[in-house]
């Protein structure tokens, strides 16, 4: 069964700023990335314990090609995105959001 992804609004941002910073890289690298975190959402999608489950049960795993690490924990019938965070951030900005 496949379930949903949500992007709590934190995430959302997380996620557009990346984008906008890697557009202004190269023209394209933007929706590469967009791509890449697409490809992450539909593999939890699928298989939501795939990953190990780290603090107050948030499950991580790495984008393909960028240094950017999906928190995100299972609920109710969804996936609840809580982060998309460069790797070297400090770990405490996702844990403040659980």
């Amino acid at each position: 069964m496949t379930l949903s992804v949500v992007l709590r609004p934190e995430a959302q941002s997380d996620l557009l700023s990346a984008r906008d910073w890697y557009e202004e890289q190269r023209i394209g690298l933007g929706d590469d990335f967009i791509g890449a975190a697409e490809e992450v959402f539909r593999r939890i999608a699928e298989t939501p314990e795939l990953y190990a489950a780290a603090l107050k049960g948030v499950r991580r795993t790495k984008l393909h090609r960028f240094p950017y690490v999906v928190y995100y924990r299972t609920l109710a019938g969804l996936i609840e995105v809580i982060g998309v965070l460069h790797g070297s951030r400090d770990p405490q900005i996702w844990q403040d959001r659980t």
